[in-house]
């Protein structure tokens, strides 16, 4: 059975991985070496081929260990079947009403993607468990501070732009926690199936958030 999402474990390592794109074959060394390096939390995107199989052979090949959620969910069907495949959270792109209140319902952890302030605390006050700031990169560090500045009540996790150079600066931000993909799975290690650098590269970035 895979690991319920705690946001006591989360807080501990707060880095959601994102995985899109990538067949089960494809995940599974991955994760592999994102469990080895120490971290706990991974999405895998609605949009991936077979992520119904992804998911549950995930759960099946890494129990416990793995806090395992479906991203880039855009209705109540997608997320009523990514829980069907066993997800332990919900991430969306954006604010859909009826999946936020869908998931509180079911006291499943729910981040709906927002920009906005009003956005951002409209989302919020629907019953999300954090609101996935969403895409990070326009604005940046600076434009996180400004909306962080009047919604300081409001759990962030900022998602897009997010690196392993400036990870340290959001977490002191006080966001919530952060989302990852590309930049914390490179393309040259997944394409040279280089596990061994993958499994490096993964372990000096966990010590650098760890021991913030």
């Amino acid at each position: 059975m895979a690991s319920f999402f705690t946001q006591e474990k989360f807080k501990k390592l707060p880095v959601i991985g994102i995985v899109r794109g990538l067949s089960v074959d494809e995940v599974i060394p991955l994760v592999k070496c994102y469990l080895q390096a120490g971290f706990h939390t991974l999405e895998v995107t609605w949009n991936s081929p077979g992520v119904q199989d992804t998911i549950r052979h995930l759960i099946h090949e890494f129990g416990e260990d793995l806090q395992i959620g479906a991203g880039t969910i855009l209705s109540h069907d997608d997320m009523e079947r990514a829980l069907n495949a066993g997800a332990r959270f919900i991430v969306t792109p954006i604010v859909d009403a009826g999946v936020i209140t869908a998931s509180v319902d079911q006291r499943i952890p729910i981040f709906p993607g927002a920009y906005t302030p009003t956005e951002i605390h409209h989302a919020w006050r629907l019953g999300a468990t954090a609101v996935k700031l969403f895409p990070a990169e326009i604005g940046g560090l600076a434009y996180v501070k400004s909306v962080l500045a009047p919604l300081s009540s409001v759990p962030v996790l900022p998602t897009g732009g997010v690196s392993p150079e400036n990870v340290l600066d959001f977490l002191a931000a006080g966001v919530f926690g952060v989302g990852m993909g590309s930049q914390l799975f490179p393309k040259a290690y997944l394409q040279t199936k280089n596990w061994t650098a993958l499994t490096s590269y993964l372990g000096q970035l966990q010590h650098k958030i760890t021991s913030r």
